[in-house]
């Protein structure tokens, strides 16, 4: 998009358009996830069984929603809803209805919402019906940071921030998307500045994404508040065919080593903002620092403490592998297979070296954090034999080994003990990497602490 005589919208190019079945996971990093180009992939969603139990035949060889299956089959209790019609803030409106009253107002027999446009938008499908395998995640998107996470651990641990056993938006990024022709979405950057993928089920939407070169443009002087619905701006005369059809789509947000620092970048930037605004009462607040934390947390989703667990639990699920794969020394490994944990690692370091000088790391700040918080990212041993990083490094361990199916082979399960591990690249039940890690680092207090761990990962051998 970009600005245009008589019109504040111009479409000025395309999304190139590519097979998924023929892309590998090395040309999908080179050629559009390193560089971050969209892509429209054709050909990964033949086999899915929503494509066959969420749609009827429609006209031509086109697909409509089958509502009947999703009110038989999936009567949640409660789903998330915008209304396109109705605007809070910077932002639709949000409700709660049952599947059935959703349903219901699709197909045109409610009267509670009548003339809203409702967009049923954000459902947690996958952690609500666990058991139903709606579709597979391709490939070139397994190497997922945020989702394999969240999987495994809560985003946030303090209690006066929130109590993550009830923090249902936060659970996972894997959405499930319904909405009725016309149906649409405010202008906006997704959570955490994440990648995201969407796969149209049945229907068709049309996407708009702005050139980061035109990014100052939908901003006002003060770079706060932005264009909230381009479609205002598009004529329907010039582009008929603008509004969606009917459409289910499934979603995911997600983030690795390639877009790291955009999270870190997003958090830095929104955690400057957070400051300011309560900057006339630091000199009477007993923590500050840790206030700033605690709105930084609620206003973006995370905070600096949050995002380094997170770091520093990616880190050790990588180092764990890249060890693995430095002890088969009679196997001919590919470069390129140790060269993702060597890149992970990287970023990671990278990413960590900028947060080293935050007032949120000083040595009195620190003094203030839990002992939740504190644990979390500082006893090195603890957390290699917690359940949960074994669980991170499993769901890491086997994405790799999906995207390297050619060249990796192991067993399905293993049962190890205390000092064992559980990446599927390691064939021993007497395996060590718990002591060789902590030899490295038994205690990560800081951003610099896990630069230098980082370093003694790699120069490791």
């Amino acid at each position: 998009m970009d600005g245009g005589v008589g019109s504040r919208v111009k479409v000025v190019g395309q999304v190139e358009r590519v097979d998924g079945r023929s892309l590998t996971y090395a040309e999908f990093v080179d050629r559009f996830m390193a560089p971050n180009r969209p892509v429209v992939l054709t050909g990964l969603t033949t086999s899915w069984r929503s494509c066959e139990d969420w749609t009827l035949p429609g006209p031509g060889d086109r697909r409509r929603p089958n509502l009947g299956f999703f009110a038989r089959n999936f009567p949640s209790p409660l789903v998330p809803v915008a209304d396109c019609s109705s605007r809070e803030f910077t932002d639709q409106k949000r409700l709660e209805m049952s599947m059935q009253e959703f349903v219901d107002h699709w197909a045109g027999n409610s009267e509670d919402h009548h003339g809203s446009l409702l967009y049923l938008k954000d459902w947690h499908f996958v952690k609500e019906y666990p058991d139903y395998v709606a579709y597979t995640t391709p490939t070139i998107f397994v190497d997922d940071w945020l989702n394999m996470y969240l999987d495994s651990h809560p985003i946030h641990r303090d209690s006066d921030i929130a109590n993550h056993k009830n923090e249902v938006n936060c659970t996972d990024y894997r959405f499930v998307y319904m909405g009725v022709k016309g149906t649409w979405t405010p202008l906006h950057a997704d959570v955490f500045r994440s990648y995201s993928w969407s796969a149209n089920v049945c229907g068709r939407k049309l996407w708009l994404f702005l050139s980061p070169s035109q990014n100052h443009r939908i901003f006002d002087r003060y770079m706060r508040s932005s264009v909230y619905n381009i479609n205002d701006d598009v004529s329907e005369k010039k582009f008929p065919e603008f509004n969606k059809e009917d459409t289910i789509s499934i979603n995911h947000n997600w983030f690795n080593a390639y877009n790291l620092h955009w999270v870190w970048n997003l958090l830095y930037e929104d955690y400057k903002v957070a400051k300011e605004y309560i900057e006339d009462i630091r000199d009477i607040c007993d923590d500050f620092e840790g206030l700033c934390q605690r709105n930084l947390a609620a206003n973006t989703g995370m905070n600096f403490y949050d995002f380094f667990i997170f770091i520093v639990r990616f880190t050790l699920a990588n180092a764990i592998e890249l060890y693995h794969i430095r002890q088969l020394e009679d196997v001919a490994i590919p470069a390129e297979i140790a060269h993702h944990f060597v890149f992970n690692l990287t970023s990671i370091r990278n990413v960590a070296l900028k947060m080293i000088n935050t007032d949120a790391f000083s040595t009195g700040n620190l003094l203030h954090i839990s002992e939740d918080n504190c644990s979390a990212f500082s006893n090195i041993k603890q957390i290699l034999e917690e359940n949960s990083f074994r669980r991170l490094l499993t769901a890491l361990s086997k994405a790799y080994e999906h995207i390297d199916s050619a060249q990796r082979t192991c067993p399905k399960t293993r049962v190890s003990n205390q000092k064992g591990c559980l990446s599927v690249s390691c064939l021993k039940s007497d395996c060590s990497v718990v002591d060789e890690i902590s030899t490295l680092s038994c205690e990560v207090r800081g951003p610099e602490d896990l630069v230098r761990l980082v370093d003694n990962i790699l120069s490791d051998n």
